[in-house]
Parts: C-alpha cells; sequence; structure tokens
C-alpha cells in the first residue's frame, strides 16, 4: 500500500453570516419633474465611439454568452455606457460637494442617474439626459466614514463600501456584532440591515490535487463527483475514515470524509463545504486540465494514465482487471493491476483513459524512478456504492441514479455494469461495458456500450 506523508492539516475561517450596516438611511426620494427626463442623444459622440468601435471581438463575444446579448445590442450598450460615464464624470465636477454618486441601469439602455443632496441642480441633470436623485449624504461624507472603518477593521467585518443607489455605507460581517462594534468603535453613525449571504474564497475541486487529512498525512483527489446538491470528491478508503476532516491543495478546509470502505474494497467519498466546487477535470501534464467525460471502463491492455499529488502525471496500460491484493491490513478484492508508477502521497488519485474515468489510486509497489506495478480501484462500483454522479463537461447528467428517463428503465446517473440488461423506448438492451450514464448516453444513441436484444 502506498504510505502517506504526514502533514499538518489548517482551518480557513469561513463567513458565517452577513450584516450590512449604513448611515442613518435617509429617503431617496426622486427629484419632482413635471416630464420626463430628456432623451439620451442620437448624435454619435466621441464617448460612444470609444465604447463601441474600439470594443474586441473576445469582449463581444463575452457579452453575448454572459449577458446574453446580440452583437448590435452589446455595441448598443457599449456606446451608451461610454456616454454615461463620460457624463458622470462631468457632473460630478459641476455639481461639487453635493454630488452623491452616479449608477447606469437598463441592459441596453443605459440610462444615467445622478444623485444630489441639492434639489436645485435637478435642471441641470436632467438638461444632460441624465436622470436626478435627491438624496441625504454627499458621496464625500459617505466616503469619509468608509476610510474611518477601514483603519480599525479586522478579518471578522472584511468587506466595505459606499452603496450609491441606498445612498449608504455598507459593512459586511462574518461574526455577528462585528459591523456594529466597528461602527461605534469609529463613530460612525448606522443602522443595521441583514443580508443572507458572506463573501468567501471558492476553489476548485480537480482530480490528482493534493489533499490533507485532520489526523495528518496528505492523499490526493480522485474524481469530483455531486450527489443531490452536495459536492465532493471519490478517492481511497484507506486515506480516512467517516467523519475523518480534509483541507485542501491550498490547505484551507475542505470537507470530510462521509463513507469508507478499506479492507474489503478501497473506496470512499469526501463531501466539501460550500467553498469548494467540483470540477469536470483532473490534472494532467504540466497542470494542464485533463476533460472526464464519462466512466466507461477500459479493456485489458488499455493505455491508462494516472495523476498524484506527489509523481503528477504518469502513465501506462491495463494488465489485468478484477485482481485481489493482501496488505498488511487486510486483503481488498476487485482492483485492477496496472504498469503506472506511483509514491506515497498518490493515493486516492485519479486513473483516466483518453476521458473515461477508471479509478482511484490504491497501492502498489515500486516507485516513479525505477518503476513500479500499481492497482487501482475501479471507479463505477464507487459511485454505485455511495450514490453518486460523476462531474463530466457533458453538463447536466440528467435525472439522479434511479430515476428513470421516459420510456424505459434506462436512466442518467446509474451505474452499469456488463450484461445488464433495461429497456428504453420499448426496446431491451444489454449493456457491454460498465459505465456511469449521463445525458445523451441512451441505449440507441451508443452502441459501443448497449447491445439491442
Amino acid at each position: 500500500m502506498l504510505r502517506r506523508h504526514a502533514r499538518a492539516a489548517c482551518t480557513a475561517l469561513v463567513a458565517a453570516g452577513l450584516a450590512l450596516a449604513g448611515l442613518q438611511a435617509g429617503t431617496a426620494a426622486a427629484v419632482p419633474d413635471a416630464g420626463e427626463p430628456h432623451p439620451a442623444p442620437t448624435v454619435r459622440t466621441a464617448a460612444q465611439t470609444l465604447g463601441a468601435d474600439a470594443a474586441a471581438p473576445e469582449v463581444l463575444d463575452a457579452m453575448r454568452r454572459d449577458l446574453g446579448l446580440s452583437h448590435a445590442q452589446a455595441l448598443t450598450r457599449l456606446a451608451n455606457e461610454a456616454e454615461a460615464g463620460a457624463t458622470a464624470a462631468r457632473l460630478r465636477q459641476g455639481l461639487g460637494g453635493a454630488f452623491a454618486g452616479a449608477w447606469v441601469d437598463g441592459a441596453e439602455s443605459g440610462t444615467l442617474t445622478v444623485a444630489t443632496t441639492r434639489s436645485s441642480d435637478a435642471a441641470a441633470i436632467r438638461a444632460t439626459g441624465a436622470r436626478a436623485r435627491l438624496v441625504t449624504h454627499p458621496l464625500t461624507t459617505l466616503e469619509r466614514a468608509k476610510e474611518r472603518l477601514d483603519r480599525a477593521a479586522t478579518a471578522v467585518a472584511p468587506v466595505r463600501y459606499v452603496d450609491v443607489r441606498a445612498n449608504v455605507l455598507v459593512v459586511e460581517e462574518t461574526k455577528a456584532g462585528a459591523g456594529a462594534r466597528l461602527l461605534a468603535a469609529t463613530g460612525v453613525p448606522r443602522e443595521l440591515v441583514r443580508s443572507g449571504q458572506a463573501p468567501r474564497p471558492l476553489y476548485d475541486l480537480r482530480g490528482g490535487d493534493a489533499y490533507y487529512m485532520g489526523g495528518g498525512g496528505r492523499c490526493s483527489v480522485g474524481f469530483p463527483v455531486t450527489r443531490g446538491t452536495t459536492q465532493g470528491f471519490a478517492t481511497a478508503g484507506h486515506c480516512g475514515r467517516a467523519g475523518t476532516t480534509t483541507s485542501g491543495f491550498n490547505q484551507v478546509a475542505q470537507g470530510s470524509f462521509q463513507g469508507s470502505i478499506f479492507p474489503g474494497n478501497d473506496m470512499a467519498w469526501v463531501a466539501a463545504n460550500g467553498n469548494w466546487t467540483a470540477t469536470p477535470y483532473v490534472k494532467g501534464s504540466g497542470g494542464a486540465n485533463v476533460q472526464v467525460t464519462g466512466s466507461v471502463l477500459q479493456p485489458v491492455g488499455s493505455s491508462v494514465c494516472r495523476s498524484g499529488s506527489t509523481t503528477g502525471w504518469h502513465c501506462g496500460t491495463v494488465q489485468q482487471h478484477n485482481t485481489s491484493v493482501t496488505y498488511p491490513e487486510g486483503t481488498i478484492s476487485g482492483v485492477t493491476r496496472t504498469t503506472v508508477c506511483a509514491e506515497p502521497g498518490d493515493s486516492g488519485g485519479s486513473y483516466i483513459s483518453g476521458s473515461q474515468a477508471q479509478g482511484v489510486t490504491s497501492g502498489g509497489s515500486g516507485n516513479c524512478s525505477s518503476g513500479g506495478t500499481t492497482f487501482f480501484q475501479p471507479l463505477n462500483p464507487l459511485l454505485q456504492n455511495y450514490g453518486l454522479t460523476l462531474k463530466t463537461t457533458g453538463g447536466d447528467p440528467g435525472p439522479g441514479p434511479g430515476e428513470p428517463e421516459p420510456g424505459g428503465s434506462w436512466a442518467a446517473g446509474t451505474v452499469y455494469k456488463a450484461g445488464d440488461v433495461v429497456t428504453y423506448g420499448g426496446a431491451s438492451y444489454r449493456c457491454l461495458q460498465g459505465h456511469q450514464a449521463q445525458a445523451g448516453w441512451q441505449p440507441p444513441n451508443v452502441p459501443a456500450l448497449w447491445q439491442r436484444l
């Protein structure tokens, strides 16, 4: 069995809640107006030209993808926003100390609103085509108060900013009461408001990356998985027992083992906390992401590569399936024997053939200098045992394990072994190769996996 390097784990502070604290709120009332704001000028200005014509194709493509805008809509929005920015800058200079911020609303219209503390400014603001908003606090007052908070803030009140739309100073807290204490200590007037989320760092789960066990030791992520809305990863059972806590490659708190079998088999899975996201990737040569598209078990003689946190990316061939190995801790059965090398710390890491997940590193002999033999726990039995769904680049896998598709007993998300018989669309099919079914892999679509009877 691959021994594991001892390494201390550490715990990350996790944001438990938010508090928004503002200066005395004041009513953000619209400035009385006898009519609608003047329409935006139709003549193309220099600012509009800069916003639209200078846009790189990559920017327009990203706006189409992320904002749902057509090419023409993206150009219009950029032009309007560029003009609004120029107008806001001129008004800020002209309004002086009464200026209280500016913002743009509307996906394409780019309607500019400018806030002021003087009702007499309304006409000048509307003359530019912008809307006017009368508020209580000048922007400079809010910003000076924020500077006072910044000098006294600690990690329990980690984020501070001015919300110009609400005309308040906002403090986000990770510990109940921290924002109020900060405001009291700095003498900033406040009104407390609650929000449901807290700022937190986000990290990716990727096959082959290191993780550390709370009781000491290091192993490697096998394959990111999901179970309902819970995200986590598959790994080796000898790496930890149910309840063992883990921290990630960066030694930030990550999750805990939910189930573990060793000996007998060598399988386990870890449920991650909300800071971690399962990805459909394995860490390949040079750190590049290798896509995972399924879990079709490959036959003897097939090429297979392994990713681990000690020795990285190494490849070899499948020698035998359904092998039994006796370790000092006991016998495990059903593992696959390979010519891929591995060393301590690689345990639990990914075996992948092409884009098909094969299993997680169990143990072996030799090393990556002189060569060796290793064994992996096949992934499909692990997924089936714990009701897990492999994270793949195919997107949504469809119904979860055991939820049939309309028209038959075949179900996306279910693990099938060779010989299983299902119905789909009124016909029967026999499974030819073990795999976890994915959306789009209905039996008629993949004759390599299913034989019609």
